[in-house]
């Protein structure tokens, strides 16, 4: 007892001596400025990197390192947000030392489209859950060219009546341009919906099952993120309506509940319908590329966010925006057709190897 007690006085003293020094503020961020936090700093850097950094990244890390402040880089921060936590933007510039003005992706997230894709692949189908996919999808084309073919001529009609014949042709013009605009734009809205659908569930199902994925979430997300960009450049072409607007906000929550649902029922059957889905976009860009070539709609400037984005000419048109959507779409098909063939060979995406960075 005397011995217990011994020990007790002994640690209380080697505490009250210790505890100055090692629990205060100051020294506490010594310890971990100088040696603590040097070894794990490197491993967090290795960590937090993708699995295409790893294999090939050199480039991406370069490109960043020269994005981030270097070269002379003067940004002015005129929305700067004071805050007690100290997070402060990073500062992105161009090659050329002009500010980078996209806060919605940075130079590394840029790419430039291969427009040597092979966009007349189909995947016949055969099973029967490959036929409800198709005939699913060519279902719902038809009520979305009724909706623009009529709702376009009855307002034609309705603008044009007792107007001259200049006019009429003029306003036709003008309805064929909105037209195509406004159809690509509603095309992505609903495009960007799958992607991130799948992205969640699979992650939740990491998440549940304490399993990697195989690279497929990032994958995924990658391509609601793409299609997202298709919609930001989109918007600088064509400003949608109130009406339009609400379209949209009534068949996105139809469409992600569906997909949502049909996703946990059959992952094989969701990945085959974006597959058709995105068929059915690369023949609309077709299409509003032959009205582009046609003449019937005016092939402006590119927007600035589609140049930085697919690292463009600075004199590009729209019809090279097209070109490179068109193209995104392609390789959306291929993924998700390629995701429904491993479910029917009856493994799992895990178990292949996602395209991560395929544009």
């Amino acid at each position: 007892m005397m011995i217990s007690r011994g020990y007790t006085r002994l640690a209380s003293s080697m505490f009250t001596m210790v505890s100055p020094r090692f629990f205060s503020t100051a020294v506490t961020r010594g310890v971990l400025s100088n040696d603590m936090v040097k070894a794990p700093a490197v491993g967090l850097g290795v960590r937090c990197r993708s699995s295409m950094a790893a294999i090939g990244g050199g480039d991406k890390e370069q490109e960043k390192k020269q994005a981030v402040g270097g070269g002379g880089c003067s940004v002015k921060d005129d929305k700067g947000i004071v805050s007690y936590w100290g997070l402060d933007p990073t500062k992105v510039c161009k090659e050329d030392g002009s500010p980078w003005k996209w806060t919605c992706f940075r130079p590394w997230d840029t790419y430039q489209a291969d427009l040597s894709i092979n966009l007349k692949k189909h995947h016949a189908p055969v099973t029967v859950l490959d036929k409800m996919a198709y005939w699913t999808v060519k279902s719902l084309r038809w009520p979305t060219d009724l909706f623009f073919q009529v709702y376009f001529l009855l307002y034609f009609v309705l603008r044009t009546y007792a107007c001259n014949m200049i006019t009429i042709l003029y306003m036709f013009y003008v309805l064929v341009q909105r037209r195509y605009g406004c159809r690509a734009m509603m095309l992505e809205t609903v495009a960007a919906v799958p992607g991130m659908v799948g992205g969640m569930l699979l992650h939740c199902k990491s998440l549940r099952r304490f399993e990697h994925s195989g690279g497929w979430i990032k994958a995924l997300l990658e391509e609601a993120e793409n299609e997202r960009m298709h919609l930001m450049t989109f918007m600088e072409v064509s400003d949608p309506r109130w009406y339009e607007r609400a379209l949209v906000f009534a068949v996105q929550g139809v469409f992600f509940n569906a997909y949502f649902l049909g996703y946990i029922i059959s992952p094989k059957f969701a990945h085959r319908v974006v597959g058709y889905l995105e068929e059915e976009a690369i023949h609309s860009y077709t299409e509003f590329l032959k009205e582009l070539d046609n003449g019937n709609i005016e092939n402006v400037p590119a927007p600035p966010i589609a140049i930085d984005y697919w690292r463009l000419p600075p004199n590009s048109t729209l019809r090279d925006v097209v070109l490179a959507v068109r193209a995104d779409e392609a390789h959306h098909r291929d993924v998700n057709h390629f995701a429904s063939d491993i479910h029917y060979q009856g493994r799992q995406l895990k178990e292949a190897p996602a395209p991560l960075g395929y544009h």
